[in-house]
């Protein structure tokens, strides 16, 4: 086993300080993003996946090892039953600075006010387009309409901010950059553009064809929109620009043409308790099963992550001219 200098820090052989966890609660969502998943998914049985009890405890084991962000994530998280419930626990986890969640937006018109009370201070919305259509098309099952409708109630609940994600299709969304901005302006919201990643395999969806780099977007955005670079960090991937003459921030999660290994601090649990060290790699532990072996034995769960810190990668391997390598679908990862 190894021991650290200092108890309270997840550090890594490459001298990162891991201090930000993704926790999926759930493989389910009611939308089949194209880039997401397959159109007919095989979803876990409900024996192999994390209870909310079980979670909740991994939770205050990695804020006692100096976790001081917590995202929750899906699949849609906000379908499991409980959901509510577990963020109301982790949220009064004294430690941790920040609750956060990644949402599809669908169920935020009956429950944005209830996550604001649970603790949530930010959250994610994902919308890839403005255009009903293009946005059934792209989710294969979902409303614009009701997402719209749930971003206008979670702006009116007064979270501390609110950021759409988009991810940039070419010739599916692409000409749509700018209009996602001035939504994101108009709403005073921010807004982040994220390359496709190649998690598992899709059908009907040529990955190298669809992919629209960082740099493609901000060429768009020039024609509308003047962007200045922002040294701003939130604990995630993506470069900060401020629209200027606005309150609105544009960010480029840009896995392929800016990698961001270098500053990585975070870490991922996917909904079946296999903790993730890299999103492009197979590196992981199964802390299920070292929770269900020792049950109550918080000593040897936080042992197992600490001890998990020594194979976080250097670096991803994603390849988006190459089929997935990683055959796990991103509604498993948890974003």
């Amino acid at each position: 086993m190894t021991d650290q200098s200092n108890p309270g820090q997840l550090i890594d052989r490459f001298g990162r300080t891991v201090d930000y966890l993704r926790i999926s609660i759930t493989d389910r969502c009611d939308f089949r993003c194209v880039y997401c998943m397959a159109e007919e998914m095989a979803f876990l049985p409900r024996a192999q996946i994390l209870t909310l009890e079980e979670i909740y405890t991994l939770a205050k084991a990695f804020a006692e090892l100096g976790v001081k962000k917590i995202r929750v994530t899906g699949g849609e998280p906000l379908v499991r039953k409980g959901a509510l419930s577990l963020l109301e626990n982790i949220g009064r986890i004294e430690s941790l600075n920040e609750l956060v969640i990644t949402t599809n937006g669908s169920q935020l018109e009956t429950m944005a006010a209830s996550l604001k009370a649970a603790g949530v201070k930010r959250i994610n919305i994902s919308l890839d387009t403005l255009d009903a259509d293009n946005f059934k098309a792209i989710t294969r099952t979902g409303d614009l309409r009701q997402v719209l409708r749930g971003i206008h109630t979670a702006i009116s609940v007064g979270f501390e901010r609110i950021k759409i994600n988009a991810v940039i299709l070419k010739d599916r969304n692409h000409k749509e950059v700018n209009d996602l901005v001035q939504f994101a302006v108009d709403h005073r919201i921010d807004i982040s553009f994220i390359e496709e990643m190649p998690l598992g395999i899709v059908s009907r969806h040529d990955r190298s064809e669809a992919y629209y780099s960082s740099a493609m977007i901000k060429s768009d955005l020039a024609r509308n929109f003047s962007l200045v670079a922002t040294p701003e960090k939130t604990g995630g991937p993506s470069n900060y620009f401020n629209v200027v003459g606005t309150e609105t921030r544009v960010g480029f999660i840009s896995p392929h043409s800016e990698n961001f290994c270098g500053t990585c601090n975070r870490v991922r649990l996917t909904v079946e308790g296999r903790l993730l060290l890299c999103l492009g790699n197979e590196h992981s532990v199964d802390l299920k099963r070292v929770l269900r072996a020792n049950p109550g034995n918080m000593a040897i769960l936080k042992q197992a992550i600490v001890d998990a810190m020594l194979i976080k990668p250097e670096k991803h391997e994603f390849n988006i001219h190459e089929q997935a390598v990683i055959l796990r679908y991103m509604n498993m990862t948890g974003g």
